[in-house]
């Protein structure tokens, strides 16, 4: 068993390029898809309801998350039952506040106890995991999604956070931790040895599980190789240069 066979936190697939999505599905070890507006407008997304709907059929089993993006609760709460309506597979993103930072527990509340499938995204404080926590329903799968990639970009370790969230969303055994925007493979394995049961990584980083547990000496010789070949296909020559510039001084003496 290799490194990554031996992991028990689920991968999901971070990302709005359908291709990308589909690439990423035809791995066994991807368990799951998230997305939201930002991606969504990066890869050129016109229509939210038209891609939602390719990506449901080209993904029919697997669990995938569609944000709502409306800032009034109420707007809220009806885009959230539209989009929970595409698919059993369907997990409705709910931001953890509006723009205007009001807490959006009475949505996730109601829809958690007419057993919509949510996950709570753009957390960043053990505050808000307890909060959200305590209005999601027992008997309704949830998801709750700390962003501990930003939370590391503001100089702090999300480690010690994360791994209280999980103690504290013990209280909703069928509630499930994302670890959400990780910045290094490394996360990978942090989410895991925390118990973390979902970490979502766009593209870019999921590519490089091929390199968990590389040997560090081959890692350094191909290192150096590449640094030599790129000078070589540029065609630097520093000791040319050296040797004509040794020439000009000798010159003007």
């Amino acid at each position: 068993m290799n490194e990554v066979d031996a992991l028990r936190v689920k991968i999901f697939a971070d990302g709005a390029d359908l291709d990308g999505m589909k690439a990423m599905y035809a791995n066994p070890r991807i368990g799951g898809f998230t997305t939201n507006p930002t991606l969504m407008r990066k890869a050129g997304i016109a229509d939210y309801r038209e891609f939602a709907h390719t990506v449901l059929r080209a993904i029919p089993d697997r669990p995938i998350s569609f944000e709502v993006f409306a800032d009034d609760f109420d707007g809220m709460e009806r885009q959230a039952l539209e989009i929970a309506s595409w698919g059993a597979n369907v997990n409705v993103k709910i931001p953890v506040t509006n723009t205007a930072g009001a807490f959006t527990g009475p949505v996730i509340e109601r829809l958690s106890h007419a057993g919509v499938a949510v996950n709570v995204t753009a957390l960043m404080t053990l505050d808000q995991v307890r909060a959200v926590t305590e209005r999601l329903a027992a008997e309704t799968p949830a998801i709750i999604s700390v962003f501990a990639g930003r939370i590391a970009d503001t100089g702090r370790d999300p480690v010690p956070l994360m791994r209280e969230a999980v103690a504290i969303m013990t209280a909703r055994p069928k509630a499930e931790l994302i670890w959400a925007s990780p910045r290094e493979l490394l996360n990978v394995f942090q989410a895991d040895s925390v118990g973390c049961h979902i970490i979502t990584a766009t593209n870019d980083i999921l590519k490089k599980l091929a390199l968990a547990g590389k040997d560090l000496d081959t890692y350094s010789l191909e290192t150096v190789a590449m640094f030599h070949d790129d000078a070589a296909a540029a065609g630097y020559a520093i000791d040319a240069g050296a040797a004509r510039e040794h020439e000009a001084v000798a010159a003007i003496k």
